[in-house]
């Protein structure tokens, strides 16, 4: 949408004309692609981390009896009523501690473990008989093969409504990566995307192409998977 098409009153819901000159200017004049990338590492790796911590913390909660199994179970889902703005400077405090400060691994760190995933891979894991694992174990198959070979592989749905679900909440977050950066070449999309500076000044059309750009890949995301989105949590809610 050209410029002088923005501010007309009234607005102008379809625009004179049609132009692409806004999208080249967000894309090439700024440093958008950096704060892309940025979130694109921070969202995927913290997505994979996610899977595997929750799967892993499921799979001891499911599979195996041991004494107060059912109360660290009921600890980690007591974490869902903290709010995360409580422990948000105590966890600033220990990230500036470590040195983490405009690294991605400050940026990551908080994102690894979920306790709606725990609680969400531990309900589908529950769907799945004992009996399984007796058979793997009388057939020679230790704890680790049965988890890696047998049972991940049965848990594609929830794994990949897992890992889209934490990729679009990564993605969009705003304020944890905020606090932890200075550096703006660290910066993430949702941050930076509110600093774009252009050579023309403020510039509305640019602004807007640019939060139309970084609103695509999650949009994309979950317009292909959806179906294993709704599915994975149907699935993960058939036995409480």
């Amino acid at each position: 949408m050209p410029g002088e098409d923005i501010l007309t009153i009234p607005p102008r819901f379809i625009p004179s004309r049609w132009i692409t000159d806004n999208y080249k200017m967000a894309w090439t004049l700024t440093t958008l692609p950096r704060f892309m990338l940025n979130s694109l590492i921070l969202a995927g790796v913290s997505s994979v981390v996610r899977v595997i911590t929750a799967s892993m913390a499921a799979f001891a909660l499911s599979f195996f009896e041991f004494r107060g199994r059912n109360v660290i179970f009921m600890l980690i889902m007591g974490t869902m009523m903290v709010p995360s703005d409580i422990v948000l400077v105590s966890n600033y405090h220990t990230v500036s501690r470590l040195g983490w400060i405009n690294t991605y691994m400050g940026m990551m760190i908080v994102f690894f473990v979920s306790a709606n995933n725990i609680f969400m891979m531990r309900q589908y894991y529950l769907t799945f008989s004992k009996d399984l694992k007796e058979a793997s174990e009388v057939d020679g198959c230790g704890n680790i093969r049965f988890f890696c070979t047998i049972l991940l592989p049965l848990s594609t749905p929830i794994i990949t409504t897992i890992f889209i679900s934490s990729f679009i909440s990564t993605w969009n977050t705003y304020l944890w990566p905020m606090l932890v950066t200075n550096d703006n070449l660290m910066r993430t999309v949702q941050v930076g995307v509110t600093m774009l500076n252009f050579p023309e000044g403020s510039t509305y059309g640019p602004v807007m192409a640019a939060s139309m750009i970084v609103l695509l890949p999650t949009l994309a995301v979950f317009v292909i998977f959806r179906r294993q989105i709704v599915g994975g949590i149907m699935g993960g809610a058939v036995k409480g």
